[in-house]
């Protein structure tokens, strides 16, 4: 929805959970309302953050949204390691079964958290794009995947208090303003012939 201004600047809308319903409201109070009523609309949201070294899926419902359902956890996974030769190597056997570990972790979670609530409108997805890519081909989480909405929330690190803080993000109403480009100068008097 974009709202433009008399003097040509434009405020565009992107609500969460496209599409807007088609409302037959004209001016532009009427359209806020209708982007609003929209965002703050009842609904079931899944939320799935996951990094490497922690995990958060819950279920909010309602609105405003409660959170009805959580589960939240951490694994250990060791960074990188500088070392060269045979160390590095087992180093880097031992990072990649324990960031496996902490994703089987993190899916698990996820389909006992999701599994146990029944339907669900959205899921939002948010932390380590890299992470959630992984949890895709979970099959018990597939069907969870087809919902899911176009925002990825950037969280720091996924713990309780931060999965109750998401509906502030992604029940926000994105604007993006576009200014009008300024008029060119007026030409200068003494200098037209």
């Amino acid at each position: 929805m974009t709202f433009t201004a008399a003097d040509g600047a434009a405020a565009e809308c992107h609500p969460p959970f496209p599409p807007l319903a088609a409302a037959e409201v004209t001016e532009a109070a009427g359209m806020a309302a209708a982007l609003a009523a929209h965002a703050a609309a009842d609904r079931t949201v899944g939320v799935l953050l996951v990094r490497l070294g922690g995990y958060a899926a819950g279920v909010f419902a309602g609105s405003p949204p409660a959170l009805v359902r959580s589960k939240t956890g951490r694994r250990p996974v060791h960074g990188r390691s500088a070392a060269g030769g045979r160390s590095q190597h087992r180093f880097a056997r031992r990072r990649e079964n324990q960031a496996a570990m902490a994703l089987r972790a993190a899916a698990d979670a996820a389909a006992q958290v999701f599994g146990g609530y029944g339907r669900m409108d959205a899921l939002v997805l948010g932390g380590d794009k890299r992470a959630v890519a992984e949890l895709r081909g979970d099959p018990r989480l597939a069907r969870y995947f087809d919902l899911a909405a176009d925002r990825f929330l950037a969280v720091p690190d996924p713990r309780l208090a931060v999965l109750k803080d998401t509906p502030r993000a992604f029940l926000a109403i994105r604007i993006r303003l576009n200014e009008p480009p300024d008029p060119p100068d007026p030409p200068d008097p003494a200098t037209a012939m």
